[in-house]
């Protein structure tokens, strides 16, 4: 079914069945949009669907109902067309009278009378139930397509965020390097703390070269102590007994001999 325009017996009797509906149906298929359809469209579609396939159940009973009027009517026939000879011989024998012999007669020519009818009401049944199969397909596959397009929608959508996640935490990432960065050269706690150490190394510094300016004299004091040390006191850690006697008493080695 590509066109719902020209529905001829089917669409006089879907709007017989069941009014609007046929129109609501053809505005669904011919205007739904399944790459751009809403939920809100999706949920009409799928009613539409729904009460589509209700019809298409009771349109399978009416038909099934339609062709069993159908078989009846021609096995009736068939079994009183089979009587014709047995009815010929009981009239002629007299154990029948003509009255129910005609009655017989009216009763068949009526149901053939009867049998096109019952005919092409098995036929609108049968093309009303197979033009709603058709619709009831066609609805099915909107639906099919719609549920693709959302579940390929929502795939993508899921891919965006985990992108933008990504691109969000690489920004953070980014932001708390810059601002480490920034810290490093421009942090006020830090530049306090650089020049209070600078300041403390200068004043040790000075306090160095003040302590060596004061520890100069003293170190040439004790040089001249040294000097003058080893100038009164000799040296006398390698001397033998007899210098040492002799250096006590003050004499010479001459005078000592």
């Amino acid at each position: 079914m590509s066109n719902l325009k020209g529905w001829g017996l089917t669409a006089r009797l879907i709007t017989k069945h069941f009014g609007v509906l046929g129109d609501k149906i053809s505005e669904a298929i011919a205007n739904f949009d399944p790459e751009t359809a809403t939920e809100a469209d999706r949920d009409r579609l799928a009613d539409t669907l729904r009460e589509t396939a209700q019809k298409l159940a009771a349109a399978r009973a009416d038909f099934d109902k339609e062709h069993q009027d159908v078989v009846k009517l021609r096995t009736l026939i068939e079994n009183d067309e089979k009587a014709f000879d047995t009815l010929a011989a009981r009239l002629a024998a007299g154990s029948i009278t003509e009255a129910t012999v005609n009655m017989f007669c009216d009763e068949l020519e009526s149901n053939k009378a009867r049998l096109p009818v019952e005919l092409q009401e098995e036929a609108d049944a049968a093309e009303y139930m197979k033009e709603l199969q058709t619709i009831v397909e066609a609805l099915s596959k909107q639906l099919m397509e719609f549920d693709a397009a959302a579940k390929k929608a929502l795939k993508a959508l899921a891919s965006a965020n985990a992108q933008r996640d990504l691109q969000e935490l690489r920004a953070d990432r980014q932001q708390q390097l810059a601002d480490l960065s920034g810290l490093k050269s421009r942090s006020t706690a830090l530049d306090a703390l650089s020049r209070r150490a600078q300041k403390v190394s200068n004043e040790a510094e000075g306090l160095k070269i003040v302590a060596n300016i004061n520890q100069k004299p003293l170190d040439q004091q004790a040089e001249l102590d040294a000097i003058r040390k080893s100038v009164s006191q000799p040296d006398t850690s390698g001397e033998t007994a007899l210098e040492r006697l002799k250096r006590l008493s003050g004499k010479t080695t001459a005078e000592v001999a």
